[in-house]
């Protein structure tokens, strides 16, 4: 990867607060033109620094009131598995992240539903039932607090 500057350390920062931010708005903030400031984004996509645009949506505000970290233990591991487990998980509407993992469990998701019930609903009839599965943990999450900066 290339090595960034200061002026791309800041850019990356005024994008993650509103990725949505016209480039001549940030410019003007950098100290550059329009054109040197999308340039500079687009030369950061080109490199990977820059992943793409998300939304971050209210879970709570669009129905779904618990949210809940589940720590997957695979019944066997081995390459094969992994992928079908991961193929078959990510279909999962309600499984918002999928992560591999090191330590007690191989995978940690998180589980998004409209109360306890429904999600009962999820581990029953859709996770339970994934290729390899074994022993899995819940927790449910109270509170968050999301501080994201700048890497």
């Amino acid at each position: 990867m290339s090595a960034l500057d200061d002026t791309d350390r800041r850019l990356l920062r005024l994008l993650q607060e509103d990725a949505a931010r016209p480039a001549s708005e940030i410019g003007r903030e950098l100290g550059l033109s329009q054109p040197a400031a999308w340039r500079r984004i687009r030369r950061l996509r080109e490199i990977g620094a820059l992943k793409g645009r998300r939304l971050d949506l209210d879970a709570a505000a669009l129905g779904f009131g618990v949210t809940v970290f589940l720590g997957v233990k695979l019944a066997r591991t081995g390459r094969a598995n992994l992928e079908d487990f991961e193929r078959a998980v990510s279909a999962i509407r309600e499984v918002q992240t999928v992560e591999h993992v090191l330590g007690l469990y191989d995978y940690r998701l998180r589980v998004v539903a409209r109360d306890l019930a429904d999600f009962e609903r999820v581990l029953r009839r859709r996770i339970m039932t994934l290729p390899g599965i074994g022993p899995v943990e819940a927790n449910v999450l109270l509170s968050e607090e999301r501080l994201p900066g700048p890497i």
